[in-house]
């Protein structure tokens, strides 16, 4: 037995949800980079590393994704769910030390965040272009 395709939501129903998913990718990716930004500045014990070397292997991986994230590429938003996992998985690394206790959860919890605004936005933007190309 073939299973039925579910109906796609209304354009008016998905308007709202993009703007509002988007803004706050924005916001949370934003929030990451200041937060992993200001973190290796002004309080990381980095044991004589040099922190430039460190503040490029921290925010290399998210810069990559600007270019598309900015103008609101759904692609990008669907490769940031990637990425922003392994911010996850540090953070509750950092977590579990004891003097990383701060970073490692604000870190993991905004990358939690992240994900889950950057997944949505995908999935509803993709309904979109399906209902603007005329699919029902």
């Amino acid at each position: 037995m073939a299973r039925k395709n579910k109906p796609l939501p209304s354009l008016d129903w998905l308007k709202p949800r993009l703007r509002l998913t988007r803004g706050l990718s924005l916001a949370l990716y934003l929030a990451l980079l200041l937060l992993l930004l200001v973190w290796n500045l002004a309080f990381a014990d980095l044991h004589g590393a040099r922190t430039w070397v460190v503040l490029l292997i921290e925010l290399v991986p998210l810069l990559i994704l600007a270019p598309g994230l900015l103008p609101g590429s759904a692609r990008a938003h669907a490769w940031l769910c990637f990425v922003v996992n392994l911010y996850f998985i540090k953070g509750v690394l950092a977590a579990l030390d004891p003097q990383r206790t701060l970073l490692g959860w604000s870190e993991a919890l905004l990358s939690f965040a992240l994900f889950c605004c950057a997944l949505l936005y995908v999935r509803w933007r993709f309904q979109h272009d399906r209902r603007l190309a005329g699919e029902a």
